[in-house]
């Protein structure tokens, strides 16, 4: 038995040395006892590998049932933790009212000295309904700017547990909510941030039998997603139901995005892209890695874009898009048509 914690210990030490996350360490560790109790269930008795193990599969059983309850135990106590915080937002409600408290007054302050927004336009900001298409990387910032700009319902739609891999760039998430629903998550962040917003959280994957009923609720629409599938759908809805589509996407150190509105007479999102690319030929994050600030400040970009739009503040970037190079600082903007004969928006 001295044997495997040793080896234990060993691989712990090597997982270290490499730092490697604690997750991964833990698996390695699993692997090994896996294998242990393997050994020992295939060997017959007295065979010399039983006796340097422990001799007994009894023992090993023992002690991964009792390593179970222990982590069984944790994941429980992280999700209790999670609910009661949740609960404790929502059991200190906030009245609202037609009017801005002082608390919301000195609170969106340096929006309403802003001559392009005012007391008018932080109205219209309040009286906005925004839905956020996936609460990954670009959806995290996305979600805290409009949740901090006083945006008045704010609805989130996305299937997607978070994850360890998730936090180098998601940073709306934070790690006791790994495992935790996206959604939940985020709408945790955000109600703590702002207790004057309404979130609507939707923990499923957006498809053809709900969108147009769930857009139908809101003003803009904004796309966070790193799926062509999803990306054609959001934009074949959002044109049937005549609303803005503020898109965007990543790739390594480079990310763009544009508001795509045919009812004003600009291009849809299919015009610029009629058909998906080759597989391989534009690989996800996941594939081609993606600089963690390139998210947080394409989101944030894309936060502007939905409280111009909302405000009616200077000119979106509808026929335009715009393209930021982090790896040399450059940023350019690039017009826009629409394309004849679109499927989606020629009619």
């Amino acid at each position: 038995m001295l044997l495997v914690l040793f080896l234990c210990a060993v691989l712990w030490g090597i997982g270290y040395a490499m730092d490697a996350p604690r997750q991964a360490r833990l698996y390695m560790i699993g692997v090994l006892f896996v294998a242990v109790l393997g050994l020992h269930l295939a060997l017959p008795v007295g065979h010399p590998v039983r006796m340097a193990t422990g001799e007994s599969a009894a023992l090993w059983l023992i002690l991964g049932g009792c390593v179970g309850l222990v982590l069984i135990y944790r994941a429980g106590l992280g999700r209790l933790r999670a609910k009661a915080e949740t609960r404790g937002v929502q059991e200190t409600p906030v009245v609202k009212t037609d009017r801005f408290s002082d608390t919301e007054l000195e609170r969106y302050a340096r929006h309403i000295v802003l001559r392009e927004i005012g007391g008018q336009g932080q109205k219209a900001l309040r009286d906005g309904r925004v839905l956020v298409i996936g609460a990954g990387g670009l959806g995290a910032p996305v979600l805290q700017y409009l949740a901090a700009a006083g945006v008045g319902t704010i609805g989130v739609i996305d299937d997607d547990l978070v994850e360890n891999a998730n936090l180098q760039r998601q940073v709306i998430h934070r790690d006791r909510d790994i495992g935790l629903p996206k959604v939940f998550s985020a709408e945790l962040a955000m109600r703590a941030l702002n207790p004057y917003v309404t979130v609507k959280p939707y923990h499923r994957r957006l498809n053809a039998e709900i969108a147009e009923a769930l857009f139908a609720e809101y003003d803009v629409i904004l796309d966070g997603t790193d799926n062509f599938a999803t990306r054609y759908l959001v934009n074949r809805v959002a044109v049937a139901s005549r609303k803005p589509l503020i898109s965007g996407a990543l790739s390594q150190w480079e990310g763009q995005l544009s508001v795509f509105d045919p009812a004003s007479g600009t291009p849809c999102y299919q015009c610029i892209f009629p058909e998906a690319p080759a597989p391989g030929l534009a690989p996800s994050c996941a594939e081609a890695g993606v600089l963690g600030p390139l998210p947080g400040v394409v989101g944030s970009m894309m936060a502007v874009e939905a409280i111009k739009l909302l405000t009616g503040a200077g000119q979106a970037l509808r026929g335009e898009m715009l393209i930021y190079d982090a790896l040399w600082g450059e940023t350019r903007k690039i017009a826009l048509k629409r394309k004849d004969g679109c499927p989606i928006c020629g009619g």
